[in-house]
């Protein structure tokens, strides 16, 4: 399949944590204005592309925010203190560098210990390379957000990347957007705040009522040497979701998607997620309740500037979602 694994790149890159989500909607705005009869964005903060016609409704959703830290306070030396926006690692945050929304780069440190046991959140801080409060008020404010720093990396069939959880979701949603040839009403919804609880998924599902719901995120694997047990790993077919913290796939959802994907020799692999969550959690309890599944893009370590994943995956996923939403189940 010949994907823009280009494009996949630069959407990567672009600055996007929780709640600063604009640069991204622009973005895929951009992108995706000639493939779509209506294009807009909800109070929230949400993208909603929409593709008009006779059928089901159905939404797809993929969020657009990634994890990140936001500034809490800026001592007389320069130093900033921080909270994080979603499911940062504490304990390996030291060392790693960070970008802030106007561009400049830090590095977060850590106070000296008296005992490992003393390492915890406030003893961190962000060194941006500055020498006075008033230097760092020149790049940064109380409340402003920053993301980490990760590059985008082709290695063979693997791509490795910040920020993967979960522009590859929107990647996969673009492309699908692009190629399908559904004549149903399709709403994809490229969502705010899921990283903080699925904030933009919740909103956009209650005004959009749809008939149908597919979430596209990341997954965990347990192919590392030592990974806690799980039956997903990296090159073996898109992920079909089973169970997380927030949702049990409704059995109906399971058969129609693997009936799809065994139909037309797509390789799938059944996830069982332990915990964490996805868009489909809030979207299948909205209103009187949606029908809804998850296609999940197996990734090595979630939430690093490093997350790591399989070309042949991504491409299972678009293959997948065009097909489901060209084949939408009877409920």
């Amino acid at each position: 399949m010949d994907l823009d694994y280009a494009m996949l790149g630069h959407l990567t890159q672009i600055f996007g944590p929780s709640g600063s989500e604009e640069r991204v909607a622009d973005f895929i705005s951009a992108l995706l204005s000639p493939y779509c009869d209506e294009l807009k964005t909800d109070i929230l903060g949400n993208l909603i592309v929409m593709r008009h016609g006779t059928g089901k409704k159905i939404m797809v959703a993929t969020h657009m925010d990634e994890i990140g830290l936001m500034i809490t306070h800026i001592d007389k030396q320069g130093f900033l203190r921080f909270t994080p926006l979603g499911g940062v690692r504490i304990p390996y945050l030291v060392g790693q560098r960070v970008q802030l929304s106007k561009g400049r780069i830090g590095t977060i440190g850590v106070e000296k210990l008296d005992k490992i046991g003393d390492y915890k959140l406030d003893k961190l801080y962000l060194d941006i390379g500055v020498a006075s409060r008033k230097e760092a008020e020149q790049f940064v404010c109380i409340g402003e957000t920053a993301v980490f720093v990760g590059n985008f990396i082709e290695s063979g069939s693997r791509i490795i990347s910040k920020a993967l959880d979960d522009r590859i979701g929107c990647f996969v949603a673009m492309e699908a957007l692009k190629r399908t040839k559904s004549t149903h009403e399709l709403a994809f919804v490229f969502t705010v705040q899921e990283e903080i609880g699925t904030r933009g998924a919740q909103t956009a599902a209650y005004a959009l009522e749809p008939d149908l719901a597919i979430a596209v995120d990341v997954t965990l694997t347990g192919d590392t040497p030592k990974a806690h047990p799980m039956s997903v790993e990296l090159g073996s077919g898109v992920g079909i979701k089973v169970l997380d913290h927030s949702m049990i796939t409704s059995p109906q959802i399971k058969r129609w998607m693997a009936a799809v994907a065994t139909d037309l020799n797509i390789p799938f692999q059944w996830e069982v997620l332990e915990y964490g969550g996805t868009d489909s959690g809030a979207i299948h309890l909205s209103r009187g309740g949606v029908p809804s599944g998850v296609l999940s893009i197996p990734t090595r370590y979630v939430h690093s500037p490093a997350e790591m994943l399989d070309k042949r995956d991504v491409e299972a996923a678009v293959d997948l979602l065009v097909a489901l939403l060209e084949r939408p189940t009877e409920l």
